[in-house]
């Protein structure tokens, strides 16, 4: 009797298993372009099956996952701004595995398939500034026309000067006491020049300039994460190039309150950022638990931030703040979204951009870049070593057409009042490096703009 007992026990384990395993699974649906094969992000999807409908949104990688009934008819509907809307039928069979995967392809819409509007800069790059001695490391345009050079003549660890140039001739010139870096600015449009111990802030007079030195650990703790000003806020962000997320606020300076506008968040990156912990050794795990007592910081986000921050399939966020009359643009490339905020941190509008889909083919260097005179966005692309500005529309956030550089492989590109500057030597020649400038076949009048750079770190990047 015992034996039959034990018997049945065990038959009805066995059985209750193979039932759960009948009655449903999980579905892993993959959604790509039919074209280049590539995945499709933030796609709008409703499941519908037995009557009840699921809404879903792929993420990064083009990843659906659903807990669905086997045997039942299940229908799929896509949606998105630049594929054909379509319709899949799909009836989960009875599988060994715990995860059945579903690859569902869309079409792209016809405006995708059409010819890019390529134009080219009017006339030939303009030398601005050039020399047998040294070479242009970085430079910034000021308001007033005058560019502040950091210029080296060997290598810039082995030492670096300060140029005022007026367009036309040297008005200053004088060592960088320390290894300089790169040149930034400050919120307040003030420019600094970042040394391998200190950042020097850089005083801009009419045919003269001083500097002054701040500590390394203040100028990033408290000016590099204030990206502008109006009245009476200030707008800043929690960025950490070690967090797959981060907070955009605004500071009222008259009353000290703090308004959070949006946040940004990478979910795919946030999901395998914090399962690093599940992968770590025994050791690790007990270092983030000891650690999470003493400081409140989560362990998943401890382990994640010291080790998954230092694998190949860990991306930094960016998502820039842009101010241009009085309308805050936050460009939020995880959502698909430009948001528009007003002065205040209240919401406006948001509008679809999608520039910074098929990188692969389109070259989509994840960089944008204002100019600080008119207050236009521009994004940067690259192919086969040439560059490409595309000018983003305000009201659309559509790129219609891009401008190809002269040069390949231009280096520290910057925009100003309508016209391009980089730092260019040609392949395998001994010149020097030069500054260089191209016109922009547009002609955007002055904006209402902030001066400074948006999320510097404190890599530089």
């Amino acid at each position: 009797m015992r034996n039959l007992f034990i018997c049945f026990i065990v038959f009805c384990l066995f059985s209750t298993g193979s039932l759960a395993q009948v009655d449903s699974i999980i579905f892993r649906f993959e959604i790509k372009d039919k074209v280049s094969k590539e995945p499709v992000p933030n796609c709008q999807v409703s499941v519908t099956w037995e009557n009840q409908v699921r809404y879903e949104k792929s993420n990064h990688k083009g990843y659906i996952f659903a807990k669905l009934p086997l045997g039942s008819p299940i229908l799929l509907s896509l949606s998105h701004p630049l594929y054909q809307s379509s319709t899949e039928k799909i009836k989960g069979n009875k599988s060994i595995r715990d995860t059945l995967f579903v690859l569902v392809e869309m079409d792209p819409v016809r405006v995708q398939n059409l010819t890019e509007i390529v134009v080219k800069s009017p006339g030939a790059p303009d030398t601005v500034f050039q020399s047998y001695k040294v070479s242009v490391a970085d430079f910034e345009v000021q308001n007033d026309g005058s560019i502040v050079l950091l210029t080296y003549p060997k290598q810039l660890k082995k030492g670096s000067n300060l140029v005022l140039f007026d367009g036309k001739k040297v008005l200053q010139e004088f060592a960088v006491p320390g290894i300089a870096e790169e040149l930034v600015r400050d919120y307040r449009g003030n420019t600094h020049v970042v040394c391998a111990n200190n950042v020097y802030g850089i005083h801009v007079h009419p045919s003269r300039i001083g500097i002054s030195t701040l500590p390394k650990d203040y100028f990033f703790k408290y000016l590099a994460p204030i990206l502008d000003t109006t009245k009476s806020k200030l707008f800043f962000s929690n960025f950490s190039k070690d967090y797959p997320a981060f907070d955009y606020f605004s500071f009222d300076q008259l009353d000290s309150t703090y308004c959070k506008i949006i946040e940004i968040k990478d979910d795919l990156m946030m999901e395998l950022f914090r399962s690093e912990y599940k992968w770590v050794d025994v050791r690790t795990k007990l270092w983030a638990k000891n650690m999470e007592l003493e400081t409140g910081v989560d362990a998943e986000i401890l382990v994640g931030a010291n080790y998954f921050t230092q694998s190949i399939y860990y991306k930094e966020l960016y998502a820039p703040l842009f101010f241009r009359n009085d309308t805050v643009f936050v460009f939020d490339y995880y959502k698909d979204f430009l948001f528009l905020f007003d002065e205040k941190g209240e919401k406006l509008d948001s509008l679809a951009i999608h520039h910074h889909y098929h990188a692969k083919q389109t070259g989509w260097k994840k960089k944008l870049v204002q100019d600080p005179i008119t207050g236009n966005f521009y994004a940067l692309f690259e192919k086969d070593g040439f560059t490409y500005i595309g000018s983003i529309d305000a009201k659309t956030g559509i790129i219609r057409e891009k401008v190809r550089l002269h040069f390949k492989y231009v280096d520290k590109l910057k925009i100003h009042n309508n016209f391009v500057y980089y730092v260019y030597r040609p392949f395998e020649s001994n010149q020097k490096k030069y500054l260089y400038k191209e016109r922009l076949p547009y002609n955007f009048a002055p904006a209402k703009v902030h001066q400074g750079r948006t999320m510097v770190t404190e890599t530089g990047k």
